[in-house]
């Protein structure tokens, strides 16, 4: 259960970051790629920017984590929680 709520954790801290800037539409709902591609279009940001490209990343991140969460912990499943905690801070980062 401790991996989920790390997951859920982390996710929740992707989307307040992005959240942070106060989008002139429509902030980021979810880090799925459809939620991904609508906050892009309703936003106009250009989908190839830096940070579209961070958000996606974490995205796919949290993918993986989410498939590995009922395995036991693996060295891999930390390596890519600490690399989603890195794309948070870039991501804050892109946001200032």
């Amino acid at each position: 259960m401790s991996e989920f709520n790390n997951r859920i954790a982390a996710q929740r801290q992707v989307l307040q970051i992005v959240n942070r800037k106060g989008w002139e539409k429509e902030e980021l709902f979810g880090l799925s790629h459809k939620a991904i591609e609508r906050w892009t279009s309703v936003n106009r940001i250009e989908p190839q920017s830096h940070l579209v490209m961070l958000v996606e990343a974490a995205s796919s991140k949290l993918f993986f984590l989410a498939n590995k969460s009922q395995e036991q912990v693996s060295d891999e499943y930390q390596i890519t929680a600490r690399e989603i905690a890195l794309l948070a801070k870039e991501i804050e980062l892109e946001i200032a």
